[in-house]
Order: C-alpha cells, then structure tokens, then sequence
C-alpha cells in the first residue's frame, strides 16, 4: 500500500479510484487478402493500431497496407536511426509471388506483425514521425509518400559521383597509396567476432529446423499412403485380421494428421523465429558498416582539420592576407570535424544500448521457440506410442489365434 507521502499528487479532473492508465502501443498485422494476379499480385493487410499515447490520432486506427509499405517504413528509419538495430523484414520471394500459398502468407503476416511491434516497443524508434505516417494516414498519403525520394541519394549524377569517390578510394588501397582506417577497439573486436559467429550458427540451425520440418512432412505422407494401403488390405481380408489392417490403417492416417500439423508448428514456431534471428543478424551487421563510414569520416575530417590548423598558423607567421579566409575555412572544417566525431560517438553509444536489449530479447525469444519445440516433439511422441500401443492388443490376439501362433 502506498502511503500519503510517497503517493502521487492527483490533478483535480483524477477521481481517486482511478489511476491514470499505463502507456501503450499496440499494433496487429491481420486479414492478408491477395490483389491482381501474375507479376502484378501483391498482398494486403489490415494494421489496427490502438493506443492510448496522445500524438495518435485516437484510441484505434485501422489502415490497410501491403509489403512495399513496410520496406518504405524500414528503410526510412534506417536512414535516420544511425546506430540502431532496426528490426529486420522478411526477404521479398519472387519464387512465392507466383504462387502466394497460404503458408506463406502466413508466415509473412507474421513476419511483419513482429517487424511492427518490435518498432512499436523500441524507445527510440516508436517515436518516430513516419512510423505515426504508417499507422494512421490513409492509402493515397502512403503511396505518395512511398513514391517520393526517400533515399540520401537526390539524384543520378549524385550517385555516379559516389561510386567514383569509391573506386578511387579502392585504387589508393589496392595500390598503397592508402590503408583503410579501421577502429582498433578490443571490445568492438570482440562483438563484431560474436555477431560473425552468431550469424554462422544460427544459419545452420535453421538449416536444420528446416531438414526437421521437410521429415515430419514426408513422414506424415508416407504413414498417410501406408494407411490407405493397410485399409484396402483390411478390406480384402473382410475377417478379423482384415479388422486390425484396417484400424492400423486408420491409426497411420490419423498420425499423418499430426506428424503434418506439428510440422506446420515446427515451421511457424521454430523454423521462422530462428530464421527471423538470421536476418536480424544480418540487420546488426549494416550499423557495424555505418559505424565504420562514421568512424572513417571522424578521422579523416580530423586529419584536415589539423592540417587546414598548421596552414593556418604558416599563413599567421608570414602576415599573409589569405589568413581571414583561411580561418573561415578552418573554422567550417573544425564545425564539421566536431560534428563527425559526435555523430561516431552518438552511434557507439547507441550500439552499446542496442546489444544488451538485443541479448535480452534473444534469450527471451529463443527460450520461447525451444520451449515450444520440446514440447511439440514431446506431445508428437506421446500421440505416436499411445495410438501403437491402443492397437498392440488386438494384433497380438491375432498373431496368437493364428495357426502358425
């Protein structure tokens, strides 16, 4: 019980059997219906949104969205949340595309209802501007603000430009005229040489997962075709053996059932979240080279700014009338410089934050999908033995009144 001193003051609306509600933000990918056909199909979903935060528009919120629009939402936040981990989409298949199976949309919806309320539950990021355009505004205002240029590249002689600067940057290292300014931080060392080796495992992990589901699926096939055999051989017998074929034959065709229901689990609950965590992965490793471009930028607009300074000071000794001019220059240079380092140090920092709740919501989410697993595998091996078992009687009782018994 809270005591008076320790309780909140109340404003005069509050009545005092009602506290002020919590925050919340939640968002539901739902209903995937499937537009146009061939090159041309794509998917839509309905996004509910409810809230209690005052910059939304209202309590709920319903938009309808499609793919394109989470790859907009994504990339926007990429570009601005330098140093943040943003949470991975699923990959665009075109294979998938021609044929949208259920299971895939499925597991796409899903995909994507993780992608939001990772962005919805992240401090930084459900602050966004644009995520608020992707939750509230209509159709039209979304199309327009996906077919603006959203990218830092404003224009195709600017993007020439860059891949020049880097093919000159490649011939200076390539031909020693200069080595590529890398961070020598042991710590960083460390993390880059876990996330490499994280990517590694988790990649073969789903491998398996994926060989795991890919057996459950024709083991449920071949005990589906051995039933059919086994009851068209019970009705050829017509006797009491003829009986036990066709109730073993109907125990293989119910087990089918379950060995391919536990593989659609497997897929949705143990497959996907550790191929979820691979693309995560990967997502980690894109703010490692934006830290890299941070690092890179500090050190050369550092290495300019000290030689813009000695040029500076030769022009002072000599009384030379470049001196004003020069100090500008030096003055822009040393803005900029500063402006670089605390962009690096504003995305370690952020990096340092990002990978403690990055190992949190791992152990948490992979604990679940491997809870979810064992419990699976056991609850398919206990169906199994108990429907062998329930038929073991009545073969034996026939093995035994057979002439040969």
């Amino acid at each position: 019980m809270i005591s008076p001193e320790t309780s909140p003051p109340r404003s005069s609306s509050q009545s005092p059997r009602s506290p002020p509600a919590a925050p919340f933000l939640s968002i539901s990918v739902t209903d995937p219906v499937k537009l146009g056909n061939g090159v041309q199909a794509y998917i839509s979903y309905r996004v509910i949104t409810r809230t209690n935060l005052p910059e939304f528009q209202g309590p709920e919120k319903i938009v309808i969205r499609r793919y394109s629009d989470f790859v907009w939402l994504h990339d926007r936040l990429a570009e601005k949340y330098k140093g943040i981990f943003i949470p991975p989409l699923p990959e665009k298949s075109a294979v998938e595309k021609f044929r949208f199976s259920t299971e895939f949309i499925e597991m796409r919806r899903q995909a994507l209802d993780i992608f939001i309320n990772r962005i919805a539950s992240h401090p930084e990021l459900k602050q966004s501007e644009d995520l608020r355009t992707f939750l509230q505004e209509d159709e039209e205002t979304m199309e327009r603000a996906r077919s603006q240029e959203t990218g830092i590249f404003k224009k195709p002689a600017d993007l020439i430009q860059i891949f020049k600067d880097v093919q000159t940057k490649v011939s200076d290292v390539v031909l020693g005229k200069e080595k590529p300014v890398e961070e020598t931080d042991p710590e960083y060392e460390k993390l880059k040489h876990y996330i490499f080796g994280l990517e590694d495992h988790l990649a073969e992990t789903q491998k398996q997962a994926f060989r795991l589901v890919k057996r459950h699926r024709e083991l449920g096939q071949s005990l589906s075709d051995f039933g059919k055999a086994m009851k068209l051989l019970g009705a050829c017998e017509g006797n009491s053996l003829g009986k036990v074929f066709s109730e073993l034959g109907a125990k293989s065709e119910l087990l089918s059932i379950k060995l391919q229901k536990e593989a659609h689990n497997l897929l949705m609950n143990f497959e996907e979240p550790l191929k979820d965590y691979v693309r995560a992965v990967q997502s980690i490793k894109v703010t490692f080279a934006d830290r890299a471009n941070a690092f890179r930028q500090h050190c050369e607009l550092a290495e300019t700014t000290k030689l813009k300074e000695i040029n500076l000071d030769k022009l002072n000794l000599m009384r030379s009338d470049k001196v004003r001019e020069a100090e500008m220059e030096y003055r822009e240079l040393k803005a900029e410089s500063e402006q670089a380092t605390r962009r690096f140090e504003t995305i370690v920092r952020l990096m340092n934050e990002e990978i403690v709740r990055f190992q949190e919501q791992k152990t948490a989410d992979m604990g679940l999908a491997f809870h979810q697993f064992a419990k699976g595998q056991a609850k398919l091996a206990n169906d199994i033995a108990d429907a062998w078992r329930s038929v073991l009687p009545k073969i034996e009782a026939c093995s035994v009144s057979s002439p040969h018994g």
